[in-house]
Parts: C-alpha cells; structure tokens; sequence
C-alpha cells in the first residue's frame, strides 16, 4: 500500500469517539492542555506500542538498542494493519484501552486530540529539529500532541529525455507538458483529477495561490477564496487543454511514464522505488524537481506521527521511547531500516540521505511542504474536495462553483473546534 493511501485510510466516526465524553474537549477548546514534565532517568517497565504496516514489523526488532540503553525497560510492539488501524484506535479511545504509543496518521491527529485522550507534547521534545511543515501536523487547537514521525511530501517526476529543463512555475509546467508532447509523449503530465486521495495533489496548488484554509483559529472555513479559485482555475486547464488524462488505467502510470507516454506525474518517495523496480536502466532518464512555484512554493507534507495516550499506564517511559526515536542518528537508522523519510531535519545531513539524488529533491521540497489543518473533520472534508475535484476536472465545472460547493459543504460539516 503506498504513502497516498496509507496516510489518509479511514473515515472519519466522530460519533464513535464520544466527543462529549468526559474530559474530552479541552483540544477542541483552544489548547488548554498542559504538557507536564518528563522524570530524569533511564526509562522502565512496560511499553506497549501500536504501529502500522512497514512500521509495525519492523519496530519491535529496531527498539532492541532502545532496551539496550534502558535495560530495565520492554518495548512490546502490536502491528496493526492500516485498513484497520483508525477505527481500532477510536474503538480503544472509547473503551479507554489505549495502549502507551500509537503510530497516527497526520491526517487523523485533529480528530483523535480533540477526544482529549492524547497527551500533549512535553518539553522532552525539540520542536526546532523538526521540519515546521511536520511539526505543524501534531498543532491542534494551539496544542502540540506527540511528534512526527517520518514524513513524505511530493514532487515532480519527468522524463530528462524529453524535458531538458524541469519547470519552475505554472506557464512553465503548461509549457512543459505542451512541449513533451510535441516530442512524442502522450500526456504531458497526470495529476489526479479527482477521486479519493486528489487532494492531496491539488492542494499545492492551492497553498502556491496563496489560499488558507481555515481562518486563524481554525474555527471557520475560508475555501472560497480568489486564492483557491486560481488553483482550481489552473488545475482544471491541465485537463481542458488536454495535456493531462481524466481517465488513466488503474496501473498504467508507471509503465506509461517509463515508456515516454507519459512526461511527467506528481507524488512521493515511493514511486522511486517503484520505477527502479519496474526499469533500473530507464532510471537514467528519470529527473525529480520541486513542484513548479505559483505565488510561491509549496507542496503537500503527509506521513506519520507518534502519540501518548493520556490513559498510560507508563507515560514517562512511553515519552522516552517517542524522544528516542525523534533523534537524528536514530531516524537516520530507521531510514536504513525502513527507508521512512526523517521528520528531524538534520537527520538530512547524514551522508545516508545527503548523498542521494532523489531524495535531497524530497529534502529541499520539505523546506516548503504545508499540513493540511489539524482539525477533527478533516477527512470528511477532503473526501468533498476529491469529489468537487472530479466534476472540476471530468465534466468542466465553473471553478467558482466548485470552490462555493466545497465552501457550503465544509461549512455545514464545521472544523470540530
């Protein structure tokens, strides 16, 4: 399962969650948690630890040099897989059998702060190692709940062969997309036009225009704005010029792209590994870019967070680990382990990392990447632009109908704060 589906899987059930349950809107009322203090010392007893996919499997081997520097301590490690993880950790929130630490999704962490069960972010953790756009993902409602994790974050993959030059803003990429198929390309370039996960690939855009979101305390939505409709405006002409397919084959993109048929696709780390496995010797004519600049650069940060329950039986411990595996020469190893892009930025620097040419693209795209607000609703409102993505996008909506659509329909959901 790639990073796309990974860090959006799950439908948001507030309901479940028992948002009025006892002690459960101190998230949803502007931050009013307080971290409390970490004890000195070496960690001890018990943790129990949930983590998903990848992450799961390996995390119980790799927390080995963990109990090596806290000997009296045990790291149990559930893994869970992710079709399964959201309403596995809402159904424990609920029944109060949280575990210690949870791999959360970025995209998830609005809705399960604002149940009040996780604990907020200790002074134990440098909020400066990370990058601000990760960080930004554990802020909810002025709260910092547990750490990023890793991260990933999306550029643009093109074909050096039939696009000598990568594009730096808009009019280059049309430019682009128009030139490579003048050189025998089908498509210039794909982007999702529409259906679940679009968002993701479009909301660049929108952050490039300029566009917010939310207002400043995350009370209201603000996505009929100028700034929005410019995306949606540009967005949509990548279709209606016919330089970008509205109706792919599930599975073609990959072999499409190596063939040359299609020049260029916008997505994550993942897909290098994807296409080396498909065509190691095509790679050579394969380029990786920042994602052409609007106003500004921007992209979309995704990946994963680790959080403390407030239920913890063993809650200094459990922080210990989380700091544990924040620290540069510790996400650097679990790189290696599991090749998650590091959330602590100079975890970069390692020679690893730094000596990697696709993913200093991925390392310099980071420095601009943005998080989607950290509201419980999210997903349910992501899901609506994915839908509103695909009448802009297959059957020629107005951009300002959509973005009023998108505006009405997030309205009437309200950010849970």
């Amino acid at each position: 399962m790639n990073r796309t589906v990974r860090g959006t899987v799950g439908v948001v059930a507030l309901v479940t969650l028992g948002l009025t349950g006892c002690g459960r809107g101190d998230a949803a009322d502007g931050g009013s948690d307080e971290a409390e203090a970490v004890a000195e010392g070496e960690a001890s007893g018990s943790i129990e630890v949930w983590a998903m996919g990848t992450e799961g499997e390996k995390l119980g081997d790799f927390a080995e040099a963990f109990t090596q520097e806290n000997p009296d301590v045990e790291v149990n490690v559930t893994a869970i897989p992710w079709d399964a993880a959201h309403d596995k950790i809402a159904t424990a929130i609920a029944g109060g059998q949280t575990p210690d630490v949870s791999m959360i999704g970025t995209t998830w962490m609005g809705e399960f702060a604002a149940t009040g069960a996780l604990d907020p972010t200790p002074d134990l953790i440098d909020s400066a190692s990370f990058f601000p756009g990760a960080w930004e993902t554990t802020d909810v409602g002025g709260t910092n709940y547990g750490i990023p994790w890793y991260v990933e974050t999306r550029v643009l993959y093109y074909r050096s062969d039939l696009v000598p030059q990568a594009p730096t803003d808009w009019a280059g990429l049309t430019a682009m997309a128009q030139q490579a198929q003048a050189g025998g390309a089908e498509w210039g370039v794909n982007l999702q036009p529409g259906q679940t996960g679009a968002w993701q690939t479009f909301m660049p855009f929108a952050w490039q225009a300029g566009a917010e979101l939310v207002n400043e305390d995350s009370t209201e939505f603000t996505l009929d704005s100028p700034e929005l409709v410019e995306a949606l405006t540009y967005y949509q002409s990548v279709f209606t010029d016919g330089l970008a397919p509205t109706d792919l084959p599930q599975g073609s993109l990959e072999p499409d792209f190596m063939a040359g048929d299609i020049a260029s696709f916008v997505s994550g780390p993942w897909h290098v590994g994807i296409l080396e496995e498909l065509d190691a010797a095509g790679m050579a004519d394969v380029a990786l870019a920042p994602l052409p600049a609007g106003e500004k650069q921007a992209s979309f940060i995704g990946g994963a967070n680790l959080a403390v329950f407030k239920d913890s039986e063993n809650r200094d411990a459990a922080w210990k680990f989380v700091e544990w595996l924040s620290r540069p020469e510790v996400q650097v190893e679990w790189y290696g382990a599991v090749t998650d892009l590091p959330s602590v930025a100079s975890a970069w620097e390692d020679p690893a990392i730094a000596d990697d040419p696709y993913l200093t693209v991925f390392g310099e795209q980071l420095e601009t990447a943005v998080a989607p607000p950290s509201i419980p609703t999210w997903e349910e409102v992501a899901s609506v632009i994915d839908t509103e993505l695909e009448r802009l996008c297959k059957s020629g909506a107005d951009p300002q109908e959509v973005a009023t659509a998108i505006q009405e329909q997030a309205a009437a959901i309200g950010t849970g704060l």
